[in-house]
């Protein structure tokens, strides 16, 4: 099996691999669900619990209605508006489209960062990534050393 290194700085980057896009989308996809259901859950960056709210805001939160977990839907827009924008053969950018979205989560993500991948993240996107390499592998060539050093 081929070896594979992801970065996780608001991207999934796999190396030394090149997929076409539409596999690279799938995979992008899958992590950045991956990262919504966990920011969904209240979940934290080493997927413990998340950071509590503060005093304040947790009762601004209760009172709309909306809980009191740190779990970015007090409006919806943040977590909605992030998804995959870039793709191309061994990267996929996921970003806010909005300047607004991407100021409030540049803001959040100093709090505490949730646009990166925790353990059970990353193994989710390798599980993808196995996946998308078992529907390529036989369109693959595999070259293999003759041990003949002159052609």
């Amino acid at each position: 099996m081929a070896s594979v290194r992801i970065f996780q700085k608001k991207q999934v980057n796999l190396d030394r691999l090149t997929f076409r896009q539409t596999q690279m989308f799938k995979i992008g996809n899958v992590g950045v669900a991956a990262v919504k259901n966990r920011v969904t859950a209240a979940q934290g960056p080493d997927d413990g619990s998340a950071k509590p709210l503060t005093k304040r805001y947790a009762i601004w939160k209760t009172k709309l209605g909306r809980g009191n977990r740190r779990n970015l839907m007090l409006s919806g827009d943040m977590l909605r508006n992030f998804m995959v924008r870039t793709v191309n053969d061994n990267r996929a950018t996921a970003t806010n489209s909005t300047r607004k979205d991407r100021i409030k989560a540049w803001i959040t993500h100093k709090i505490e960062p949730w646009v990166v991948f925790s353990p059970k993240n990353t193994a989710s996107v390798v599980n993808a990534t196995n996946l998308v390499l078992r529907e390529i592998a036989p369109q693959l060539v595999i070259g293999r050393d003759t041990g003949n050093r002159a052609l």
